[in-house]
């Protein structure tokens, strides 16, 4: 039986997506020539990675001459949205506490962003709280 395919983003996909978020529409020679000098991926790498992520859903393309030009279809607040699903469902079973808790005990938290946290807390409506 083959595994079971995942929605969520594998590295090589999130660097393309972030590309894509920051571009806009781009043919596959333009995410071969903005990938970081550090980070190269092979013309066909990114081709193929490209088209998994639009058998994902996350993109989506039209044919200009010769060249598919690829765009975002899914936001990156979105697909942040899933990844954080993902890991409350699969670590911390669902429980928004636990993987509260879990940052916080971590001890790498500045002041500023614990009094942001305890402010959005406050602010949040049980509805809000549920949609995370």
């Amino acid at each position: 039986m083959p595994p079971k395919k995942s929605n969520t983003l594998t590295e090589a996909e999130l660097r393309l997506m972030k590309i894509l978020w920051r571009r806009g529409e781009s043919a596959v020679n333009d995410l071969v020539a903005a990938m970081p000098d550090d980070e190269p991926l092979a013309y066909n790498s990114v081709l193929t990675t490209i088209r998994i992520l639009e058998q994902k859903g996350y993109v989506e393309h039209r044919q200009e001459g010769r060249a598919f030009v690829y765009w975002p279809v899914v936001l990156e607040n979105e697909a942040g949205r899933s990844e954080v699903k993902h890991v409350l469902s699969r670590f911390f079973g669902n429980s928004r506490e636990q993987l509260l808790l879990s940052l916080l005990d971590d001890g790498k938290i500045s002041r500023e962003e614990l009094e942001r946290l305890k402010a959005a807390i406050r602010n949040a409506t049980p509805d809000e709280v549920n949609d995370v």
